[in-house]
């Protein structure tokens, strides 16, 4: 079935639904775009870190970062420190830089690691693999600033921020570029005679008529998992958390760290995030290995400061819909699935679903339907392929202390993972499909932090001589540090441009 696009109905706000208005006012100002969400419904709320590709959504709306970041809270994000992953007292960062060349001879990480076995003064001249890239140098020491002009080490970054006020930021966007907000409580989806969705009837009666709805209802996935019916595909076998516990609390530090911080627990794992304002905390656990009440200690037991509220818990399933886009449903969000949040990616797979959703509608007053199956098809591959990143943290630990870990490290694994790790393991290949959420330095991050490293190398990075390949990596190692220690701290940065 072809689907016409004149009239688009958005139902639900929070993140998902008002990224869609704001990007479907500035691209399609030609269509009617309403957006039906009730204050009597609350939204999830509590995804405060992002990938760098939301930096790229600002970009095509015309966002002004210091605007964004001043109505938000909002800080910056050099990467993910993951804590006690590998085992206690452990930890590695998964930067959003690079390490250089990934292949031939001048690989940073080959030679690194080629001369880690040969090197006279071994690992501690050569320092963490970390120090031969800028960022995480950067992250390390709590400083920040973008990259500078071309010719200088480039790198990517994203932030952190209060969701509630990242809605509200996008809804003032996304109203003054012509979208329509209603206020009401959907309570049935009218059906036309060739199954599509006709409109929505609201609570008080009121009707609201569309060509294409877009359902950002949340878990509940009301146009799609419910009007639809279109089945949910669960992943909980091979990512079993399925709560959340997540609690805000002041910031003590003077210091504003630029990254994300994950640290594994008994069952599980703790997030905390810092903006301008406040620490969000949380800890996401599976439910067969801890009770919800014994969480939500741990979870208190870890605050920096003190809690600013009552600790909320969130019940989910990993997983997603086998399809997105249903006659004239697509499913954005949370009601079009959910991978656990280890690495920021909710909002990533919002921006990518949109973002082909876009292509597909501009200049056309109608999607064929090969294209809706296309757009299905891709966007399910790269739910798996970011399904099998985070399996990636788990699979590879060394931990084995409680039944959680012991689970994690000896579940069977996708074929598409399996085969990736063993590239990597006999080669040192990083193999890449299409759809990739992550590219190979992400992939690197993981299995370097986890010391897992290939049984061999490529035998051309021999071709350059132990002593000169030491001497290159020392170089870069000073050049990097001397760079990061001329960066603002993190919180200063932020002080001058908000003060802008």
């Amino acid at each position: 079935m072809d689907v016409r696009v004149g009239r688009i109905v958005v139902l639900g706000g929070g993140t998902a639904g008002w990224m869609a208005a704001a990007a479907l006012a500035t691209g399609l100002p030609r269509c009617r775009i309403e957006v039906v969400e009730s204050e009597e419904i609350g939204t999830v709320g509590v995804g405060e870190a992002t990938f760098p590709s939301i930096r790229s959504y600002h970009r095509l709306l015309g966002i002004n970062e210091a605007a964004f970041l001043r109505a938000t809270n909002g800080t910056c994000k050099l990467g993910i420190r993951f804590c006690d992953w590998r085992a206690p007292g452990e930890d590695y960062f998964h930067t959003f830089g690079d390490l250089g060349r990934m292949d031939g001879i001048e690989s940073v990480w080959g030679q690194y690691r080629r001369l880690l076995g040969a090197a006279a003064d071994g690992p501690a001249d050569l320092g963490a693999l970390g120090e031969q890239c800028l960022p995480t140098a950067m992250a390390m020491q709590g400083r920040f600033a973008p990259p500078g002009p071309q010719g200088s080490p480039q790198f990517d970054y994203a932030y952190h921020f209060d969701a509630s006020l990242y809605a509200a930021f996008l809804r003032d966007i996304a109203q003054g570029r012509g979208v329509r907000r209603i206020e009401g409580r959907m309570v049935e989806a009218r059906r036309r005679p060739d199954g599509a969705i006709a409109g929505l009837t609201l609570a008080d009666g009121r009707q609201v008529d569309g060509d294409l709805f877009i359902d950002c209802s949340g878990f509940a996935s009301l146009l799609l998992g419910g009007a639809m019916n279109e089945p949910f595909i669960d992943y909980s076998h091979w990512l079993p958390v399925d709560r959340a516990w997540a609690c805000p609390s002041a910031r003590q530090d003077a210091d504003i760290a630029p990254y994300t911080r994950a640290t594994a627990l008994d069952a599980g794992w703790a997030w905390r995030i810092p903006l301008q304002n406040r620490i969000g905390n949380g800890h996401v656990f599976s439910s067969r290995f801890i009770d919800e009440a014994r969480a939500r200690e741990q979870l208190l037991a870890r605050l920096d400061g003190p809690a600013l509220a009552e600790p909320r818990l969130l019940r989910f399933t990993t997983g997603r819909r086998a399809r997105f886009w249903v006659g004239n449903v697509v499913a954005l969000g949370l009601s079009s699935g959910f991978l656990e949040p280890l690495e920021s990616t909710s909002i990533y797979l919002i921006q990518s679903g949109l973002g082909r959703l876009m292509t597909l509608l501009h200049g056309a007053p109608n999607v064929p339907a090969p294209a809706i199956e296309a757009y299905n098809a891709g966007l399910a591959r790269q739910f798996e392929r970011i399904r099998d990143f985070i399996i990636l943290h788990y699979c590879l630990s060394e931990r084995r202390d409680t039944p959680f870990w012991q689970a994690m490290t000896s579940m069977t694994l996708p074929d598409s993972l399996t085969y990736k790790i063993h590239a990597w393991r006999q080669a040192g290949v990083l193999h890449q499909y299409d759809e990739e959420g992550f590219g190979a330095s992400s992939w690197l991050a993981v299995h370097a932090g986890m010391q897992h490293w290939p049984q061999r190398l490529d035998p051309t990075l021999a071709e350059v001589p132990d002593a000169q390949a030491l001497l290159w990596l020392r170089e870069r190692r000073r050049q990097i540090a001397a760079a990061a220690a001329a960066v603002p701290p993190h919180g200063a940065w932020l002080d001058r441009v908000l003060a802008a």
